[in-house]
């Protein structure tokens, strides 16, 4: 059972990480042509900080899924493996949780 809860949400995830990097990506070519006020003005939109928290929190959710599963099928060692998903836990809060407030706190 927790094993397929795993793959529907490690599938859920990547459905929703798919098309919001198509988006984001195609906003900084975008703005790659952009003067430096047109891309401040983008980049305090209230869309796009909250597609970006969104981005954020289900693509690092489906890094630290893929990442756990790869830990089970090739490291043999537990206590390596307890370690290796414990730091990715623990980054796939801490990173995405500083830049969303770095990213609140900018704009």
């Amino acid at each position: 059972m927790k094993a397929s809860r795993k793959w529907i949400m490690q599938r859920a995830s990547a459905l929703i990480v798919a098309p919001l990097i198509v988006w984001f990506l195609l906003s900084l070519i975008t703005l790659s042509t952009g003067d430096y006020n047109s891309v401040i003005n983008f980049f305090s939109r209230p869309l796009f900080v909250s597609l970006t928290i969104i981005l954020l929190i289900a693509g690092f959710f489906h890094a630290k899924i893929g990442l756990s599963e790869i830990f089970e099928d090739y490291i043999h060692d537990e206590k390596i493996k307890n370690v290796a998903n414990l730091l990715t836990f623990l980054l796939s809060i801490i990173i995405p949780s500083i830049t969303i407030i770095l990213l609140l706190y900018k704009f």
